[in-house]
Order: C-alpha cells, then sequence, then structure tokens
C-alpha cells in the first residue's frame, strides 16, 4: 500500500505549492486514473511517489518504508514510466542484461507477451525505433519488472489507435491482487474504461479520490432533451443527442460512467464534486 501523508511540495519557495498538504491511500489490486488539467502536479506526484522529488513536508510511504530514502528493498518495487525518455541505441537484449537484475521479478517470458501485445519484435534495435515503438517497447519492459508499484505518466501519447487499444489489454490482463497500477493522464478516453479508482487533483488540492462504483452510487450520469432533468442537473454539456448531464444518484438510477463528463465537472466545480462524493464519509 501507498500511503501519502501530509504531502506538500513546490518547486519555488516564491510560489504557491504545487501539492499542498496532501493525503491519499492506494492500495495493491487496483488500477487508478490520476487526472487534472495540464500543470495541476500530476507529473510531480509521480515523481515524489518514486522518490525522485523530495517534499517540502510529509512524506510518501510503500508498505511502511519512506520512498525519498530510495533504498534497494523499496526501488526493486517501483518502476515509473515518464511521459518523455529515450532509450539507448542498442538492442532490447542488451537493455535487459544492463537493466533487469535491478528488478528480482522480472521476467523475460512476460516481457516477450507484452510485446506481442503490441505488435513488437522480440529484439528490436532501440536506436532505430520511432518514440511511439519505443514507449511500448518500454512499457513492455516496465511491466516484466512485475514491480508491486507500476506509474505511467501519459503512456498513450504518441500511440496510434491500435496502440491504445492494445495498451488497454495489456494493462487490463496483467492485473493482479498485488500490482498498483497509477496512470497519470489527461486524455481521458484513452483509458476510461480500464480504471477502477479516479483520483483528480487540480489548484494543488484532491478534488476525487473514489471507486467508480462509489461515484456511480453517488452521482448518475445520463443524456436527456427533458428540461425538467437538465434544471435538476449537477452539470451539463451539449451533446450530439441531447444534453449530458451529471444528478445526484439516490439509489435508484444504474447509468453508465461517463468519465469525461465528470472530469469537466470536476475543472468547473470541483468543490462542489468533492462535497458530493465526500460529505457522508
Amino acid at each position: 500500500m501507498i500511503t501519502i501523508e501530509h504531502l506538500t511540495f513546490g518547486y519555488s519557495k516564491r510560489q504557491k505549492p504545487i501539492i499542498d498538504d496532501l493525503e491519499l491511500e492506494l492500495e495493491p489490486g487496483r488500477v487508478y486514473g490520476l487526472l487534472g488539467p495540464n500543470g495541476a502536479g500530476k507529473s510531480t506526484l509521480l515523481y515524489l511517489i518514486a522518490g525522485l522529488l523530495t517534499p517540502v513536508s510529509g512524506n510518501v510511504m510503500l508498505d511502511g518504508t519512506d520512498t525519498r530514502k530510495r533504498l534497494p528493498s523499496t526501488l526493486k518495487d517501483i518502476f515509473i514510466v515518464p511521459e518523455e525518455f529515450d532509450l539507448p541505441p542498442i538492442k532490447l537484449s542488451q537493455y535487459v542484461k544492463i537493466n533487469a537484475p535491478y528488478y528480482p521479478e522480472f521476467s523475460l517470458e512476460d516481457m516477450k507477451r507484452h510485446l506481442a501485445t503490441f505488435g513488437m519484435e522480440d529484439n528490436p534495435n532501440l536506436g532505430k525505433l520511432s518514440m511511439g515503438q519505443k514507449k511500448k517497447v518500454f512499457m513492455a519492459f516496465a511491466l516484466a519488472c512485475n514491480t508491486k508499484v507500476l506509474l505511467m505518466d501519459e503512456p498513450t501519447n504518441g500511440l496510434d489507435i491500435p496502440g491504445k487499444s492494445a495498451f488497454r489489454r495489456f494493462i487490463a490482463s496483467n492485473m493482479n491482487d498485488d500490482r498498483l497500477v497509477l496512470i497519470s493522464t489527461h486524455q481521458v478516453r484513452d483509458i476510461d474504461n480500464l480504471l477502477d479508482t479516479i483520483v483528480m487533483i487540480d489548484g494543488s488540492k484532491l478534488i476525487c479520490a473514489a471507486t467508480v462504483n462509489d461515484i456511480t452510487d453517488r452521482l448518475a450520469f445520463i443524456t436527456t432533451t427533458r428540461p425538467e432533468v437538465i434544471e435538476k442537473a449537477l452539470y451539463t454539456q451539449p451533446g450530439l443527442e441531447g444534453t449530458q448531464v451529471i444528478l445526484e444518484n439516490d439509489g435508484s438510477l444504474d447509468t453508465r460512467f461517463e468519465l469525461e463528463l465528470l472530469f469537466q465537472y470536476a475543472l468547473e466545480k470541483g468543490d462542489e464534486l468533492n462535497k458530493k462524493l465526500h460529505n457522508n464519509e
């Protein structure tokens, strides 16, 4: 489990903190979506969790150990795939020989299986790959390390449509009760049916931290043309077949979760959303 306690971080003492007194628990066996507008601190939070940045105050604990200590026993259980990276101009087999020893649970068979999911060959020359191909190979290696925690920053950037579809299969088919996956993105549609828990941050604050089931227990998502329904809506957005609305759910409505609509609601009325989801806790 990852426990985030009173975490505060800023790149300059003269500016408002990007992360401010954040408290959050992330449990294994879940795929978390970390959402927020550009500049909200999503990437920063991933680096803080990985122990790559030092907070102003507070800490991030993985199974009781502060990740900032960067202990080998902790590092072997965390892998981060940043949004931007480069790979050396060597064969993948050489890359694996150099880097896999740092991850005791690494599986070459798993990596080959993941590469096949993306339609990639087993041993490409990393220096000759496009950015999208490099991302596929790096994600295949990351998942094959079989770490407890996998952090991914905008993983679908640079992927074509088949690649995005393969990414969803790639994550969904390799989850287990011991693995925690945290995906930071603003491309909500790419991963909406993959997530079981939503975390939203904006303006250095936590807006939402709830499972999809908890959200749909409290909120209903429908498309309607009925004025009396639109009038009662917490949030509305024009759609091709009517107005998309979010309503309070009294327990009688069973509707399909619309992550993109929730995301827009959060951006415009974050404090209100926070109260609707957490006021009875």
